[in-house]
Parts: C-alpha cells; sequence; structure tokens
C-alpha cells in the first residue's frame, strides 16, 4: 500500500508555517497569477522562493497553481512565469487548460505536470490520456464515487498519482469550472476571481407581476438552490487509501492559518493512525471534532456515495471556537502569547498543538508584556504571558468554546 500524502493549501505565509507545523506532506499555493484564488495570490518570485525553501527544509513538497483558463494576452505572460516556476524550484505545476500543459511540457520537460480537478477527469480513459501527455498526477473531478476512484485507479499505470480533495467548500458546477460569476458580476470564476453567486439566496418572479418574489421552496427563510455543503471525507479515510488513492487534498487557500493548523493536524493524524493499525479502523471521534471546531458550513461526503445531500438552509458558518491567541513560546511553566480575540482570567481555553490532542487548561493570570496584571486581554496583537501546566511548542493556538450548538 503507498502511503498516501496529506497535501495542505497556503494562501499566505503565515498559512504556510502552519501547514508545515501541522504536519503537511506537501503545499500548495498560488503566485500572482494564473491561479484559480485570486484573493490569494500572495506569493511573488521572492515570496515564493522562500516558500520552497521552507518546504524543502521540513522535508515537504511545494505544488504551484498554473490552473486559470488562460485568454491570448495572458498566455503572452506565460512562458515568463513557467521559467520563474522552474527557476525556484517548485516540485510541480497544477494545470488545466491543455494549451498551458502543453507550453509546459515543451519548455519545462524535466517539470512535474499535475493536472487540475478543473480538467474534469472522472474516468480512467481521459486519466491515461494525460498520463501518456506526460501528466505525473491527476486531481480528480469531486463528483465522483468511491466505487469509480477504485475502478480509476485499477485501470490507469500504477506510476500516475491519484488525488482526491477530502475537504473544504464545494462547487455547485462542474469541477469548478462555472460561468455564474462572469455573468452576474464580471468577475471570471476562471480567473481566480469568483463572486461566490451560488451562496446567494434566490426566489422567482413572474413576468406580469413584477417586484412580487416567491421562494423556490415554501419556507420562511427563502431557498439557496445552488448553495452547496462543505466536504468532509475525514471518517471515509481508510476508504480512500484502500482505493489507491496517492494524495489527499484539503481545499482552503483563502481561509485563515488556524483553519490549515486544525484541518491539517486532523487528517495527519487520522492516517498516521490508520497506517498503524488499519485493520479494522475507524478515525476517533475526538478526531472528527476537530473539524468542527473551525469554521464551516454544514458537512457531507460529496458525491462519494452517489448524489450528495448538498443543500443546505442558508449560506452561512458555523463557528463553535474562537482562537484567542497564538503561542509564541512556552518556558518553565509560562506561555508567551501574541492575542487574537478577546478573553478573560478565570476562563477556560484549549491548546491546539501539533501531532497531538487538544488539552485544556483554566486561564488563572494573565500580563502584559510589562508585567502588569490583567483581568481581560482586550486589545488585539497584545504580548501577553500566562502560566500554563502544559508543554507546547511555538505555533500552537490558544482556542475558546463559544456556544454549544451542534456543529455537524
Amino acid at each position: 500500500m503507498r502511503i498516501p500524502e496529506v497535501l495542505a493549501p497556503a494562501g499566505d505565509e503565515e498559512c504556510l508555517d502552519a501547514a508545515l507545523r501541522y504536519g503537511a506532506d506537501a503545499v500548495y499555493l498560488g503566485s500572482t497569477e494564473f491561479g484559480m484564488r485570486a484573493s490569494a495570490a500572495r506569493f511573488d518570485e521572492e515570496k515564493l522562493t522562500r516558500a520552497v525553501q521552507k518546504a524543502h527544509a521540513a522535508g515537504a513538497r511545494l505544488y504551484l497553481t498554473c490552473n486559470t483558463v488562460p485568454h491570448h494576452e495572458e498566455l503572452k505572460r506565460l512562458p515568463a512565469f513557467l521559467q520563474m516556476a522552474d527557476r525556484v524550484g517548485v516540485d510541480a505545476l497544477i494545470i488545466s487548460d491543455l494549451g498551458v500543459f502543453s507550453m509546459a511540457r515543451r519548455l519545462l520537460p524535466d517539470m512535474e505536470l499535475h493536472v487540475s480537478t478543473q480538467a474534469g477527469v472522472v474516468n480512467e480513459e481521459s486519466a491515461k490520456l494525460f498520463a501518456s501527455m506526460g501528466a505525473k498526477r491527476v486531481v480528480l473531478a469531486r463528483e465522483m464515487t468511491l466505487e469509480e476512484i477504485r475502478i480509476l485507479r485499477e485501470n490507469t499505470p500504477p506510476e500516475l498519482e491519484i488525488e482526491v480533495f477530502v475537504h473544504g467548500a464545494m462547487c455547485m458546477s462542474v469541477s469548478g469550472r462555472c460561468l455564474l460569476s462572469h455573468y452576474m458580476t464580471g468577475r471570471d470564476a476562471n480567473q481566480g476571481a469568483c463572486a461566490q453567486p451560488c451562496r446567494w439566496k434566490y426566489a422567482l418572479m413572474e413576468e406580469k407581476r413584477p417586484g412580487q418574489y416567491f421562494p423556490v421552496e415554501e419556507t420562511a427563510d427563502g431557498s439557496y438552490i445552488l448553495n452547496a455543503k462543505d466536504l468532509c471525507l475525514l471518517g471515509e479515510l481508510p476508504r480512500l487509501i484502500e482505493a489507491g488513492v496517492t494524495s489527499l487534498k484539503i481545499e482552503g487557500r483563502a481561509k485563515s492559518s488556524y483553519y490549515v493548523a486544525a484541518v491539517t493536524n486532523a487528517y495527519r493524524m487520522a492516517v498516521d493512525a490508520y497506517l498503524e493499525h488499519p485493520e479494522g479502523f475507524v478515525v476517533p471521534e475526538w478526531l472528527m471534532g476537530e473539524v468542527r471546531k473551525v469554521s464551516h458550513r454544514c458537512y457531507s461526503t460529496g458525491f462519494l456515495y452517489g448524489i450528495p445531500d448538498q443543500y443546505p438552509e442558508n449560506a452561512g458558518y458555523l463557528r463553535s471556537y474562537d482562537v484567542v491567541g497564538v503561542v509564541d513560546d512556552c518556558k518553565d511553566g509560562i506561555l508567551y502569547v501574541t492575542q487574537k480575540n478577546k478573553f478573560s482570567c478565570g476562563e477556560t481555553v484549549e491548546l491546539l498543538m501539533p501531532k497531538r490532542p487538544p488539552e485544556s487548561f483554566e486561564v488563572t493570570k494573565l500580563l502584559d508584556e510589562s508585567g502588569v496584571s490583567l483581568e481581560s486581554a482586550c486589545h488585539p496583537m497584545m504580548k501577553l504571558s500566562i502560566p500554563c501546566p502544559i508543554a507546547c511548542p511555538p505555533g500552537s493556538y490558544l482556542r475558546r468554546k463559544v456556544s454549544a450548538f451542534d456543529t455537524n
């Protein structure tokens, strides 16, 4: 059995650090153009060089997105972009457009190429064709069932790697190839600028009754007919690994570093636990709880078992925990923390730490940088010291429960 890769997103350098610290085998990110997350286009050549160095120093690989569908004017800039990627030493390019794939293969014959999920690969013939063109990996479309994934793996060259999205936001269009945003707002989703109109609430209006809006379904809150639940396949990891999936991909290049840390940690620990005792393995409930402690929409298993239960009641997020601080250092029973949200003496907080179950403790004392005792930490980015009985590494997160509702 091939050991699966845990692949984490990095929208900025803080997220990159979190992914590497919390156990990612590989990270994927975008540079300043040609990536499907324009809002996360943070890595210019200097930052990308530093990111590659960090990833390699941590024993991880780094994949660069080049998965937009470029028009003629953009195509002129592509050779320089590809050469830059080669120059800084990225481990692979993620590509969806056939012309871009052809140019990359021609200009960078030694570069590893991954076929993006936007290419819509759902069968073994497509996968074999890309392999014959020089693809090292295909990122499968999210519309595939577990059985289809297994069949594709059995009928493709063993050296072709198979990557599957296992966690994060889902798109209502086929494999992300959407025209709705461009049509309605002028922001082209296929250029990385999606306005997410699928998350909006819609109603019907009859031609001869202008101004009268009718919900698509008869509910008090209207209907979010294009909206999708978030994907969570953490509990399905044994079946995905046994089906031959090479890489387990977490969506979220627009998400926070805490999201990256918590979700990467959960999948890392689940994979490691499975590999240690695969027979009859069930993901522990506390690990399932970890992915509910990040901001998320209702979870589903997507298309893994057929037509999904995909439509939530609204576009809102569920959030039961707030991050209140990030640990800068831990010495002699004292945490040195940068504050993120208000918290107070007497509250119980929980530590999220790499490759360990979370642990809780009560805040008995708060001191500012000058050693002055505080009742509450009220100002973001304050430097605090807190007595703590738990030894933890820098980069651990302090979080606090904020509600008791069920976060499915």
